[in-house]
């Protein structure tokens, strides 16, 4: 790595979809066309794909967006934001109904079902949400040609078994914009999760690295020495609480990989349901017959992690107007909070 780069993201950990290299020229920088300086600092970087990142606005010189012919020169700052999403996976169009919140010629908003994947990958090469906005996409406009079609504007991402909100950019110049709002931690956040065990306290933030288990590759840890992982911030309050579970809203500052899963469970409360993180098991109450078989009646209503991604908000990338959204609980995890309700009830909790 050049001495004056650093990266502040990077690709393991992270749910959106963006990494950011600034590099700072040195004093005696003689001119020189920026795409061939970042040739040289970003590793495994080609020609063709920094001209898309400058054209696309996703290179900022001194804080100013430039193109690809703009000449470098002494103590320039440069800022890259790099798509870090699957670039080599062909989007399959497919039909399928999408719960389209909004659109316009700028964004989508999509409202995710539990249990679909957000993009094609290894093992997941159909049935995505990109394979069905695609096919959505080319009803619209039949002359779209399928290299136009996304991944191009995804910069954000929420687990298979979360459900939720999540946008698209259907333009470079909406994407770039998007990217930057969510890497400056701009975007307004909130997921709803139901937690085992009575939470402590009514709010409070978890600050922990995330990273990947050193053992377990599929899974992520917490690191709150921050030895390991990249930084990771939630701030929680308490909605409701059920006596043996807790209905908590979970604010994101970081968008890391499995990022309130991980957190929760650092906590001592890991999600209902996560089979994961080991909320897919009696955490909490006494086990006797009657209780296992009201939990087990739980976990077959809602047999995922109980977390949604309720609200989004940013700021509009053309009209700069401020957005946003929110959604209702998916019908899995009103019942199963239900449930949790008439138990606490029934028990005077």
């Amino acid at each position: 790595m050049d001495e004056n780069e650093v990266t502040e993201n990077s690709q393991s950990g992270n749910d959106d979809l963006f990494e950011r290299f600034v590099f700072k020229t040195d004093k005696g920088q003689e001119p020189y066309r920026i795409d061939k300086y970042l040739m040289n600092r970003i590793e495994g970087a080609t020609r063709n794909k920094l001209q898309q990142a400058l054209n696309a606005g996703l290179v900022t010189v001194n804080g100013k967006e430039v193109k690809p012919n703009f000449k470098v020169k002494g103590l320039d700052e440069i800022i890259v934001y790099s798509d870090m999403s699957p670039a080599d996976t062909d989007v399959v169009p497919e039909k399928m109904d999408l719960d389209i919140v909004y659109e316009d010629d700028d964004i989508m908003m999509i409202n995710k079902p539990a249990g679909m994947v957000v993009h094609p990958g290894s093992g997941n090469y159909t049935g995505t949400l990109l394979n069905g906005v695609a096919w959505y996409l080319q009803q619209k406009d039949p002359q779209i040609s399928e290299d136009k079609l996304p991944r191009f504007g995804l910069v954000h991402r929420i687990d298979k078994n979360t459900s939720g909100l999540l946008v698209l950019a259907k333009t470079d110049k909406a994407m770039s914009n998007l990217a930057k709002q969510f890497f400056d931690h701009t975007v307004k956040r909130e997921y709803v999760a139901l937690v085992w065990g009575d939470v402590k306290e009514n709010e409070g933030t978890i600050k922990a690295h995330v990273g990947r288990h050193l053992r377990h590759r599929k899974l992520f840890e917490a690191y709150p020495e921050g030895d390991h992982g990249k930084e990771a911030i939630t701030h929680y309050h308490v909605l409701e609480r059920y006596g043996y579970t807790t209905l908590v809203s979970c604010v994101l500052e970081t968008g890391r990989t499995h990022q309130i899963r991980v957190h929760m469970k650092y906590l001592g409360h890991p999600l209902f349901s996560d089979d994961f993180y080991g909320g897919d098991k009696i955490v909490k109450g006494t086990v006797y017959s009657k209780y296992k078989q009201f939990v087990e009646n739980c976990f077959s209503i809602c047999p995922r992690q109980a977390l949604h991604a309720k609200t989004l908000g940013f700021v509009h990338p053309t009209s700069g107007k401020n957005l946003f959204f929110e959604t209702e609980l998916p019908g899995d995890m009103q019942k199963v909070i239900e449930k949790w309700k008439a138990y606490a009830a029934t028990k005077g909790t």
